[in-house]
């Protein structure tokens, strides 16, 4: 009977660790997607604005996940993107033309979905 108790305090134990770690990585705050720590974001000013879009994504779970979307579309020349992970959306200014195919097939290749691009 003892024994059942302790194998039933330990499975509980860890239902609650999993609960709680789970709970952090749907807000964002846990590390997931190869991460774990700190992801640094890339990006560079832009000096004059030709057109800004908004880029409406799918798949993205934590600050890991909108950081390699944002470095993804800010490796490209004369973008500017800030990703709010939330709203599931990239606000991107470009210093130049570009078309929305360039735009997604960079957040695919970074492993995310455009469901839009306003």
């Amino acid at each position: 009977m003892g024994g059942t108790i302790l194998v039933i305090c330990i499975l509980l134990l860890i239902v609650v660790g999993a609960v709680i770690s789970s709970a952090k990585h749907f807000k964002g705050e846990g590390g997931c997607c190869g991460g774990g720590g700190f992801v640094k974001i890339k990006g560079d000013k832009i000096k004059k604005v030709v057109a800004v879009k908004t880029i409406y994504i799918e798949g993205m779970h934590c600050g890991n996940c909108s950081a390699r979307v944002q470095n993804a579309l800010n490796s490209l020349e004369n973008v500017n993107a800030k990703v709010d992970l939330k709203k599931q959306k990239a606000v991107v200014k470009l210093g130049r033309e570009a078309t929305d195919d360039e735009l997604i097939r960079c957040v695919e290749k970074a492993g995310y979905t455009v469901k839009n691009i306003a």
